[in-house]
This record gives structure tokens, C-alpha cells and sequence, in this order.
């Protein structure tokens, strides 16, 4: 009887054992990066893309400053000092100028304002090197910016030595050896009269 009773106690025990797991339970391996991630964000939805087209600005060509300083350098030493302009000056009481392919009505109209004036420099004050240099820097300047009618103030000499224009001589001989200058006048009284001169550039 005892040993049945043993039997019965030894059959439960190895149950027991049977059932009862062995060691800890083993842990879930942690998600990657990419499920974590899909994890937090939940669903998405693709974003249609944008048809708007940024445009970039506007950007000015570098400008070559060193040959443009050798180009109007070389100019002014093209302009003789020395020129003869009263044989290309038109023998009227305002000794226009106009290149021999323009028509002899180009000085007229610009005698009479037929383009508006859209830039101005005053010499002065300045001496032969100073005025020859801002003359040449000027035309440049203007021509650069498509000016086609401009106004140069030479003045009337009443403050030089002997009160002679010296300038006014210079500016004219320095007008009618430069390319761009297409005619000039002098200006009319309420513009300077026999101290200033009209230009007419090449467009």
C-alpha cells in the first residue's frame, strides 16, 4: 500500500517538473531603427509635388574692371591735344559738329531739342588732364546706359588766365576724335549758350 501511495507521489512530482518552465522567459528582440520609426510616425501619405518653378535672380555679369581702366586710358592718350577741330566744325554761329554719313538737319534738331537731355557733366574747375579723364569716363558711362543726348559744361574761360576757354577748345577736339560722339552743338542760352555743348552719342 505504501509503495502505491509512493508511486502516486512520485508521478505527481514528475508533472509537476513537466509543467514548470525552465529558466526565465526570453525577451522580445528590440525593433530596428526603420520599424521604431513607422512605429512613431504611424500612416503617411505621399505629398504631391509643388508645379512652382523658383526662379533665380537676376545676376550682372562680372564687369572687367582692369580693362576697362586700360581701355579708357588708351583713349585718352588718343586724344590729341593737338587736333585741328575748327576744319570739321560747321562755319555757323553755334560750330556744330555732325559725322559726314548723318544728315546736315542732325544738328539741328539737336539745336532744338529734338532728343531730351539725359545725363550732364560740369568740367568746372578741372584742369586739361582732369576734365580729358572725367570727359572720357563720362562718355563710357553713358553710352553704357544707352544715353543718347547729354550735356558737357566746359564753362566760358572767365575764370582762366587771360580769360581765354581753354576747355572749350579741348572738349570739342576730344568730342570729334572719340567714335561714339555722333554730332554735337552748342547748347542754346537757357542751357549754358557758349559755355556748354549738346552731344548726340551713337545708340
Amino acid at each position: 500500500m505504501e509503495r502505491d501511495q509512493l508511486k502516486r507521489v512520485k508521478a505527481a512530482l514528475a508533472q509537476t517538473r513537466a509543467k514548470k518552465p525552465e529558466g526565465p522567459p526570453a525577451e522580445a528582440a528590440p525593433p530596428s531603427d526603420a520599424e521604431w520609426f513607422r512605429q512613431q510616425v504611424g500612416q503617411v501619405r505621399p505629398v504631391l509635388a509643388s508645379p512652382r518653378v523658383i526662379a533665380s535672380p537676376d545676376r550682372q555679369p562680372p564687369q572687367p574692371r582692369q580693362r576697362w581702366l586700360d581701355e579708357q586710358a588708351a583713349l585718352r592718350e588718343a586724344w590729341s591735344d593737338d587736333f585741328d577741330v575748327e576744319t570739321l566744325l560747321d562755319t555757323d554761329e553755334a560750330l556744330s559738329f555732325h559725322r559726314p554719313e548723318l544728315g546736315p538737319d542732325v544738328p539741328r534738331k539737336l539745336r532744338r531739342g529734338h532728343w531730351s537731355i539725359q545725363a550732364e557733366l560740369d568740367l568746372h574747375g578741372l584742369t586739361r588732364d582732369a576734365a580729358r579723364d572725367a570727359l572720357a569716363t563720362f562718355l563710357h558711362q553713358a553710352t553704357r546706359r544707352g544715353a543718347r543726348c547729354v550735356r558737357v559744361v566746359h564753362g566760358k574761360g572767365l575764370g582762366s588766365p587771360g580769360r581765354a576757354p581753354v576747355l572749350k577748345g579741348k572738349v570739342r577736339a576730344w568730342l570729334t576724335q572719340d567714335a561714339r560722339v555722333l554730332a554735337f552743338v552748342q547748347a542754346p542760352r537757357a542751357q549754358g549758350g557758349h559755355g556748354a555743348v549738346l552731344v548726340l552719342l551713337a545708340g
